[in-house]
């Protein structure tokens, strides 16, 4: 793809004026049209076609910039490839804002469409986006701090992709195997599958083709018998052909080994060497077969979803969202803040106070903070019953001893259980109101039990409740992305979604700065100017 600059003109044309004073919600339109030259200025505009400088995608004059503003869109309106293509030609709201006012075809098509985003995400330019509404904002609100108060909350993002039992699992990694065969053969698949001896992976469902009482622990399994022997049986044949191209005899192989991981992960042995199903689930258990990424995870222990975990993090300051990352449903909160960093480090900055909930408590960035790096968390409930609980203890950290309500004092080291002396705690006039055990009271110390009382002593106070609530802003946003892009994944494994998050995220920092050259409307005016010159 050989790609040209994008200059389209600054200032309104009256059809143009016209059609932004009849948008009445979809303001975002309006204001993309203003700015698109700053978001895509010269400097950016050749970051972007740097991309395209050892693609052999074919020959194509569409402008990057052109095709990045309109992937905006798209996240913005929620549309489809298909639908976005229909918008450009009917929609004048999109055509001012590409530039195409009353154009009867689209600009370009949708296999351009397919190459640019595979090209944008190979690149991490989608990163780039985000980063690029920062730089506007802070020109506009004077902001240049390179100390982050950042915020970090996530919510569930379902996958698109199917999720299947065990059964179907197999059946399914099963039946796509020989979907290639038959593709690369020219043989049917019911034919090919009656060779093979896989029959009922070649019906359209594969429990009515086993035709059973899946209500009867004994018929399912002799289902699951049956289709791990069609399994041995379709790797061997395919062993002893000869006939396949060597890409089709890796794609086949490649879809025998997902059955064969399935089976590794879902099934054991009884005594007698017949296979059941597991109990209890595997762990990193696969539960799709087109999307490999996806995982179960809770929300909450009664709520699950199945899918992934998005991840924002928020400048509590500029109010834009810094960075985004997507997660297995099922991998802690706290495994995204690596990928976090190495996007804020991109930006050059420096976190001075990270609000977090407690599922993040266990991030890097907590396990190795430095004296620089508050912690705004609220801390973890400590309870005993009607009896003394943990903040009866005093803890002294210079000189590592703890006090019991009555006075006697120990040693203790973080990560360690403090056992005070029987005698002492039966001697105790207290004893009752501290432990009904037959020995003595013990107080466990948690490894990072200096960060948790600090949490617990900052929520006494007024100041530190009201730090607290400074959180609530993520929590905002978060629901806002959800708005534009739902609870269901648009795309199938983790880097298209992340893609996804992040053009998201970049549809949220649109609107702040929305909101700042509404705010400051002189200040807007003037740097348009100078753009403009």
């Amino acid at each position: 793809m050989r790609p040209s600059f994008w200059n389209p003109p600054i200032e309104l044309s009256l059809a143009e004026e016209k059609v932004v004073k009849r948008i009445r919600k979809a303001k975002l339109f309006g204001f993309l049209r203003q700015i698109r030259h700053e978001l895509f200025d010269s400097d950016f505009q050749l970051e972007l076609a740097t991309m395209f400088k050892d693609s052999s995608v074919g020959l194509c004059p569409v402008p990057p910039a052109q095709l990045a503003l309109f992937i905006i869109l798209q996240a913005y309106t929620g549309v489809s490839d298909d639908e976005a293509i229909e918008a450009i030609e009917m929609d004048r709201r999109w055509q001012i804002v590409l530039d195409c006012l009353d154009c009867e075809k689209a600009p370009f098509g949708k296999g351009t469409l397919v190459r640019f985003r595979a090209l944008l995400i190979s690149k991490s330019l989608d990163r780039r986006l985000i980063e690029k509404t920062i730089e506007m904002a802070k020109i506009r609100g004077g902001y240049n701090s390179h100390s982050l108060k950042i915020a970090l909350d996530s919510s569930p993002l379902w996958g698109a992709a199917r999720v299947e039992d065990t059964y179907n699992l197999l059946g399914h990694a099963l039946r796509k195997a020989l979907e290639i065969i038959s593709e690369n053969t020219q043989e049917s698949l019911e034919s090919l599958a009656a060779n093979m001896g896989a029959e009922i992976v070649a019906k359209t469902s594969l429990k009515a083709a086993l035709d059973l009482d899946w209500d009867d622990p004994e018929s399912r399994k002799v289902a699951l018998s049956t289709i791990l022997q069609t399994l041995s049986s379709v790797e061997f044949l395919v062993n002893q052909k000869t006939d396949l191209s060597d890409l089709t005899t890796s794609l086949v192989n490649q879809n025998l080994a997902i059955a064969r991981q399935i089976e590794t992960q879902d099934v054991e042995e009884e005594s007698d060497a017949s296979p059941k199903l597991r109990n209890g689930v595997a762990k990193d258990r696969r539960i799709s077969i087109e999307d490999e990424d996806m995982r179960h995870g809770r929300k909450s222990r009664s709520q699950k979803f199945d899918g992934y975990k998005r991840h924002i993090a928020k400048d509590l300051e500029l109010e834009m969202i810094r960075a985004v990352g997507v997660t297995r449903a099922n991998a802690p909160e706290a495994s995204v803040t690596l990928d976090i960093e190495a996007d804020l480090k991109q930006q050059h900055v420096t976190i001075k106070e990270l609000h977090i909930d407690r599922a993040y408590l266990t991030s890097h960035w907590v396990k190795q903070r430095t004296s620089d790096l508050a912690i705004i968390c609220k801390a973890w409930k400590v309870r005993n019953g009607k009896l003394f609980d943990k903040n009866a203890f005093v803890l002294d950290w210079e000189t590592h001893l703890i006090r019991c309500p009555n006075g006697v004092t120990l040693p203790f080291h973080e990560g360690g259980i403090v056992h005070f002396p029987k005698h002492e705690c039966d001697a105790c006039p207290i004893r009752s109101q501290c432990t009904t055990s037959k020995n003595s009271r013990s107080i466990s110390i948690h490894p990072d039990e200096s960060l948790l009382v600090e949490l617990r002593q900052r929520q006494t106070t007024v100041a530190g409740r009201a730090k607290l609530r400074e959180r609530v802003s993520v929590e905002h946003s978060l629901a806002h992305i959800g708005q534009w892009q739902t609870d269901k994944s648009r795309y199938i494994g983790l880097r298209k979604n992340l893609f996804d998050l992040r053009r998201m995220a970049v549809v949220h920092n649109l609107h702040v700065l929305a909101r700042m050259s509404h705010t400051r409307p002189q200040e807007f005016s003037i740097l348009s100017a100078s753009q403009s010159n």
